[in-house]
């Protein structure tokens, strides 16, 4: 465990990785991206869904069969290859319908990005399960807080590099550029993960009989644990924040003038903030204080929106990207962390699929957003996401650390 090569390569992935997705990130780029072609506000919110959201359907089925498995990297190489295809197409799509077929624009966007996110789905519960065989509980965290920082570094150059596309070519073929263009930055991530030397697992458990069973079983497990109870409703409740996230950059583009270089640096500044912020969840994380570091991420959720009611110039909608980025990262190792811990290695895969699968409908939370801000208005909006983020404050306390 914990080899050197091994970290080295989670965090190229994460690196490679960033500068790829963050081009069509979901609180910036692609609400703009949408609005461009027409897409209402209840679309920005199902098209955020989809691509933080999609892989939710698809977890337990791949915790399911993944729970016999020995190795996990053969078929995790297989969902590189989907993904890498699904972020190409939406781009070439951008580029041959562009806005004179909007409608089929939108619908290949929405495509790609659902199978982009679904086949996540099945990724994320292998990559988590080789994450728990090549590295020690402490150790972890500090590599994926190395990795969130050097994600924030890729973010960077990301919201450098959507700043001169959208600069240098008109819309729609600058939307196109960015999908492809990071299309292949990202497979260098996927490729350096795949190179990862995963250890046989020996202790997995007897694939039940059906997926039905399995289901069946899986809901006992959950009831018959407070502890990931407890975990689950937390981690759900904090994703109340994207009920208004990626509704801001659109309030901010009403209240101020946002150019390319704008919108480049408010991606910079979300980058800074996860990338700065992993200085503090890194050494959290590695002294087991798991626990603090999801209130803290919560806390600073809630302050960005607060921030968002009164937001009228782009420093202050700095300072809300910040804090967006910061907590981010902070919520993401301190469930990830606090789920391993807990979970029996024979059924870790079955834990971290539960938790994700459950978690994971917190990312549809971006559809309720655009259904609030079609039919109400911002202040409701607003005051919807902190309600439920002092939900999710009040049961961090509960956590086990």
């Amino acid at each position: 465990m914990d080899k050197f090569s091994s970290h080295v390569k989670n965090i190229l992935h994460g690196f490679f990785l960033a500068i790829g997705t963050t081009i069509a990130e979901p609180s910036t780029i692609l609400p703009l991206i949408v609005n461009y072609f027409g897409g209402s506000s209840m679309l920005v919110g199902l098209f955020a869904a989809l691509l933080r959201g999609g892989a939710v359907i698809v977890q337990l089925f791949a915790a399911f069969h993944a729970q016999s498995y020995k190795l996990m990297m053969p078929y995790l190489r297989r969902i590189f290859f989907v993904r890498f295809l699904s972020w190409f197409f939406i781009g070439a799509a951008i580029l041959l319908f562009g806005k004179d077929y909007p409608n089929i624009t939108l619908a290949s966007i929405g495509f790609g990005l659902f199978i982009f996110s679904f086949s996540a789905g099945f990724a994320a519960i292998y990559f988590r399960e080789i994450m728990a065989k090549i590295f020690s509980h402490k150790f972890r965290g500090k590599t994926m807080a190395y990795r969130q920082f050097f994600s924030g570094a890729g973010g960077l150059l990301s919201g450098a590099l959507a700043a001169w596309i959208l600069e240098s070519f008109d819309a729609p073929q600058s939307y196109g550029y960015l999908f492809i263009i990071s299309s292949f930055i990202m497979a260098l991530g996927y490729i350096a993960f795949a190179l990862v030397d995963e250890p046989i697992k020996e202790e997995v458990s007897k694939k039940e009989r059906s997926f039905k069973e399995f289901l069946k079983n899986s809901y006992a497990i959950l009831r018959a644990d407070k502890n990931l109870q407890i975990q689950v409703t937390t981690f759900l409740l904090a994703y109340g924040y994207l009920i208004a996230l990626p509704f801001i950059i659109l309030d901010a583009q009403q209240k101020i003038e946002l150019d390319g270089v704008a919108i480049g640096s408010l991606i910079t500044i979300q980058m800074v903030g996860a990338m700065l912020s992993n200085f503090l969840w890194g050494t959290l994380s590695g002294n087991g204080r798991n626990r603090l570091t999801a209130k803290l991420s919560i806390f600073f959720q809630i302050v960005a929106i607060i921030l968002a009611f009164n937001g009228s110039s782009l420093y202050e909608y700095m300072i809300i990207f910040f804090l967006v980025g910061a907590s981010m990262d902070g919520s993401r190792i301190a469930s990830s962390n606090l789920i391993l811990k807990i979970a029996p290695v024979e059924k870790r895969p079955v834990y971290i699929a539960l938790q994700m699968n459950i978690v994971s409908l917190g990312m549809f939370f971006s559809i309720i957003g655009g259904v609030i801000l079609h039919y109400l208005n911002y202040t409701v909006l607003y005051s919807s996401a902190i309600l439920m983020l002092l939900g999710a404050l009040y049961l961090s306390f509960k956590l086990r650390d």
